[in-house]
């Protein structure tokens, strides 16, 4: 009987390598999961099974490995694509076994083709996908009906107010009560879109370099009060963590979402850590986390003694609208927004959690060397006004909002519909101090009718605004010569302060008016 008659009976591909890499062994099944017959494949490198993309990288690996050789059992190995005679690839798993034998030291591989596997896994993802687009669609038309029932509402009722006769029956101190409703409903629908934009990673977001612990440090007065007195905050922070680029604002969201859900699970007490850190994640890790990508992080986490989580939970926690508290109680956004915000700036979140053992996220942003940056939004004298300023939009409500604001604020307001017929009113002499022009429009994006007005007339200051930001990948284009991006929906006061600063930065350039 062959020395190898048991692994000649194995239902899997199995191959035996040297200390060089070669195949030295191939029992019968590498033939019908590779379509090499054993003649063809002894003496060959084991590189030969894989596809060439990945060959250099595996080399590394399997030199690695056959220096300090560590038995890898099925089910913790590596997720590899393997390459058959034809040149096609599949998805396969193995295990590996480091054997001394009278020719030297050999590496048994065991080779399982998950194909099947990953086509099931697949189509149970997908149906996942599917059950939480349901739950988002229906999350979205709950809470916008109820937003927008508000917003009718109380429009009715300062509409009924104002059609008082005669007029002085007004009750004023109502209509400014339905006014201040109408806004309180429109932020929150405005806070929604914002939470399903991170969600997504379709926000357009201001990231600059910044220190991880200082920012934590100027939060905790407000973490404290927002967990209350029955529990205890801790913070142990790594004074060598390093800087990390992302939207400051983004983080403090990150921050408080966390630690209120910490809160959330320790009704009878507990203690809330947050940790900071460095990390490095090297290349068979990143391989064996496909998410994740080789090099140095910065560690932000946040973990509770609280109720814990069982493993269904832990597969949706992250989904939009999926939430454990009590209706009233959360939107079930918070999580979906911070993976949102995490993945966008290029990091991963890893979870632990049991039930009665509480939860651990720790969440791992790439690490940079520059110095961090401090960048204020610009003071504005409030004398920097009057100018004309023409204003782009192709939705004629919005567009007639923005022209009322801004004349209301002391400019000269020219208004068009579309890029095209912005170009042909700045070229037909109409003086124009500041484009704020929308992103996404028909016929020609806002980014496009800004470069081409920055180009004519290089002095023009230029505000972009959008509600839209899947379009707006590009957006850097401009902003990187002076324009700046304010997101839908705005305030008139943030309004105004934009084309105060675009202003201000065209007149720091020159003090001739900018004239077509």
């Amino acid at each position: 009987m062959s020395q190898y008659a048991v692994l000649d009976a194995s239902p899997n591909a199995v191959i035996a390598i040297d200390e060089q890499g070669r195949i030295v062994y191939v029992n019968p099944q590498v033939e019908t999961t590779f379509g090499y017959a054993e003649g063809e494949l002894l003496g060959k490198l084991v590189e030969e099974l894989l596809p060439d993309r990945v060959t250099e990288r595996h080399i590394g690996h399997r030199n690695g490995f056959l220096a300090n050789p560590v038995a890898r059992p099925m089910g913790i190995g590596l997720d590899l694509a393997g390459r058959r005679k034809d040149g096609t690839e599949f998805p396969v798993e193995i295990s590996l076994s480091p054997v001394e034998t009278a020719d030297g030291m050999q590496a048994f591989a065991t080779i399982v083709d998950i194909s099947a596997r990953k086509a099931a896994e697949s189509q149970l993802l997908q149906a996942q996908k599917l059950e939480s687009i349901g739950r988002l669609a229906g999350g979205i038309a709950h809470d916008f009906n109820n937003m927008l029932f508000a917003i009718r509402g109380y429009a009715e009722l300062l509409a009924e107010d104002l059609a008082i006769e005669p007029s002085s029956e007004l009750d004023t101190a109502a209509s400014l009560e339905s006014v201040a409703a109408i806004t309180t409903a429109a932020d929150k629908a405005a806070e929604l879109t914002g939470q399903l934009l991170a969600f997504s990673r379709q926000q357009v977001v201001s990231p600059k370099v910044i220190e991880l612990n200082p920012g934590i440090e100027a939060l905790e007065p407000m973490l404290r009060r927002l967990i209350g007195e029955n529990l205890k905050l801790v913070l142990k922070l790594d004074r060598a963590a390093g800087n990390l680029m992302a939207d400051a604002g983004h983080l403090d969201q990150i921050l408080v979402n966390l630690v209120v859900n910490a809160r959330d699970a320790m009704p009878d007490g507990g203690t809330v850590t947050i940790e900071t850190g460095n990390v490095t994640f090297d290349e068979p890790y990143a391989i064996e986390h496909f998410d994740v990508s080789p090099g140095p992080y910065v560690l932000l986490a946040v973990i509770d003694t609280g109720v814990g989580m069982d493993r269904e939970t832990r597969e949706h926690i992250f989904e939009p609208f999926f939430t454990t508290k009590q209706l009233g109680k959360g939107t079930g956004l918070g999580l979906a927004t911070i993976y949102g915000i995490v993945r966008q700036a290029g990091g991963h979140i890893w979870l632990y959690s049991e039930p009665g053992r509480g939860s651990s996220f720790k969440l791992y942003f790439p690490r940079v060397d520059a110095p961090a940056e401090e960048a204020p939004f610009p003071t504005v004298s409030p004398s920097i006004r009057g100018g004309t300023i023409m204003v782009v939009e192709d939705e004629p409500a919005v567009r007639d909002m923005i022209g009322q604001l801004l004349e209301r604020a002391g400019y000269d307001v020219v208004a068009v519909a579309d890029g095209l017929e912005a170009t042909t009113t700045a070229a037909s002499g109409q003086a124009i101090d500041v484009l704020v022009t929308d992103v996404v429009m028909p016929n020609m994006s806002g980014i496009d009718l800004a470069e081409q007005m920055m180009d004519r007339y290089p002095l023009i200051g230029v505000v972009l605004l959008s509600g839209y930001t899947a379009e707006t990948l590009n957006i850097e284009r401009v902003t990187a010569r002076g324009a700046t991006f304010v997101p839908k929906p705005i305030t008139s006061q943030r309004l105004i302060q934009a084309v105060q600063a675009a202003a201000l930065a065209r007149a720091a350039s020159s003090p001739a008016p900018n004239r077509s």
